[in-house]
């Protein structure tokens, strides 16, 4: 048994101790078979919500009305969710009816999919109802029961099967792919934070190339913002491999120069996504970027307005979309950056305060204007970085 379970095990023994069975459940137990970290380590139990709390002196009500206390133990917090069954999923995601069991297989019965059926003791022994560890073994895909009802219960989890083949390089079993292709109109259902979650998700899998070809043949791609008619643009940004290499806004940077937008679009696509409006601003640079350095090498102002790391990770897309070594002309890019004489704003020899000083002007847009054309010719060497000689330069020069 892992270190995340046995620090958790204390958990379950004050469940039992109290006349209650509990397991370790879901993806902690699939994880742990596929030999990959652990993270949250969730528990199942036949003690109801009010029972745990009777258990146990810190808790939190995170979802009471579905079964969820999120108990506070030893520091750490472990979400623990009565044994269920639901019924009636009238919006595709939530059940408009929970009835709390006493039975573990009842309790995974109603989850996704198989891999994520199992249930741990205390003994580390494994409770497999649903033959989630053949699934595992087989790298297959397959929900628990009906992949059709399964999904009517929560579309969400349609887009939760391609994310996992991105992640686990697994397959998707027969029967829940024609159910994902039959029934993809559903995921339109699901609030756009929840799509954003999930895609976000799969993008950073290993196998992301996979799951974009999966979103485009089951069709739903077309329940995605922005993306009805874009399948032979996804299907080309798919060609690209990212893994391992970039944060999820240049996963974005790239999509987005495939699709071609106008620029005035972008932001409207991106806000169509919800995402947060620091990411926003991150994508629409490094895609100015981008189109930027498709067309022309690096000039030295360029450089330095865009910054150290925005370049090299403009100059890696790049790579990537011309087919070279992710890292190639790092180096060299790296050194021409070096040797800048001003590498941001606060290392000028002057400040805004200065110019007002000088020019005994009330202050207005044409400090920065002017503060602009300082860096501008202090980075083409045309001045040096000194105040005697900006000041002289700015009374001496024609100025804008």
């Amino acid at each position: 048994m892992k270190a995340p379970f046995l620090k958790a095990l204390p958990i379950l023994h004050k469940l039992e101790a109290a006349g209650y069975e509990a397991y370790f459940v879901g993806g902690a137990v699939r994880d742990f078979l596929l030999a990959r970290p652990i993270d949250d380590v969730d528990i199942a139990t036949s003690a109801t919500p009010e029972e745990v709390k009777e258990v146990f002196s810190k808790t939190v009500d995170v979802g009471i009305a579905h079964g969820t206390i999120v108990v506070l133990y030893q520091g750490e917090s472990y979400e623990i969710t009565t044994f269920r069954s639901e019924s009636d999923y009238a919006d595709f995601r939530r059940p408009n009816e929970v009835t709390f069991i006493r039975s573990l297989t009842e309790d995974l019965r109603r989850r996704d999919f198989t891999m994520n059926a199992i249930a741990m003791n205390k003994n580390g022994e494994l409770i497999d109802p649903f033959a989630g560890q053949a699934a595992i073994k087989a790298k297959m895909i397959k929900t628990v029961g009906n992949a059709g009802e399964r999904f009517q219960e929560d579309a969400l989890r349609m887009m939760r099967a391609i994310r996992f083949v991105s992640q686990l390089s697994f397959s998707l079993e027969k029967e829940t792919y024609n159910a994902l292709k039959e029934h993809s109109k559903w995921l339109e259902m699901i609030a756009v934070e929840r799509k954003t979650i999930e895609f976000e998700k799969l993008l950073k899998g290993e196998n992301y190339q996979m799951a974009i070809k999966l979103l485009i043949d089951t069709g739903l791609y077309r329940f995605l913002p922005g993306f009805k008619d874009k399948h032979k643009e996804l299907a080309a940004f798919s060609q690209f491999d990212l893994t391992g290499h970039f944060a999820i806004s240049e996963y974005w940077v790239l999509l987005l120069y495939h699709f071609h937008l106008p620029r005035n679009n972008v932001e409207a696509f991106l806000r169509s996504w919800k995402l947060p409006v620091k990411q926003i601003r991150r994508v629409k640079l490094g895609l100015s970027l981008l189109t930027q350095r498709l067309d022309h090498e690096w000039k030295l102002e360029e450089l330095y307005r865009a910054g150290k790391e925005s370049a090299i990770r403009t100059e890696k897309l790049l790579n990537v979309l011309q087919e070279r070594y992710i890292d190639a002309n790092i180096d060299e890019l790296e050194g021409v950056w070096q040797r800048l004489p001003l590498k941001e704003r606060k290392e000028l020899a002057i400040t805004g305060q200065n110019l007002l000083e000088w020019y005994q002007l009330q202050g207005g847009p044409w400090i920065e204007e002017k503060l602009l054309a300082i860096e501008k010719a202090i980075i083409n060497g045309e001045l040096k970085n000194e105040r005697v000689s900006i000041k002289e330069w700015l009374f001496t020069c024609s100025q804008p």
